[in-house]
């Protein structure tokens, strides 16, 4: 199995969750982030007084899938994830080791 973490625009992540979720995809998670991608406009920036610098408001996507869907993940996040920078985030690939059920019952 594979854990796939992005970090994308808030703009793009509904196109991507879309698409991943009607291709299949169970296992998605979204936590909203602050990171140094560069911003689209001034709106998308701001200044945080902790970090000392301009920071924007991105999504993280995580993700975890078979070895045989990676390829095809990789796919949808890289073409509904673009904004037309020459960077519009970062896709990160690991290896889950393990996978255990947390039971409900």
């Amino acid at each position: 199995m594979k854990e796939i973490k992005a970090f994308i625009h808030r703009n793009r992540i509904s196109d991507v969750v879309h698409e991943l979720k009607q291709s299949g995809y169970k296992y998605i998670s979204v936590v909203d982030v602050l990171g140094l991608l560069k911003a689209l406009s001034s709106q998308e920036q701001q200044y945080s007084v902790d970090l000392g610098t301009k920071v924007v408001s991105e999504v993280k996507l995580e993700l975890v899938c078979d070895d045989h869907q990676l390829d095809d993940a990789i796919d949808i996040i890289s073409r509904q994830g673009r904004t037309g920078q020459k960077t519009a985030g970062w896709i990160y690939v690991t290896e889950v080791e393990q996978a255990i059920k947390i039971d409900g019952g």
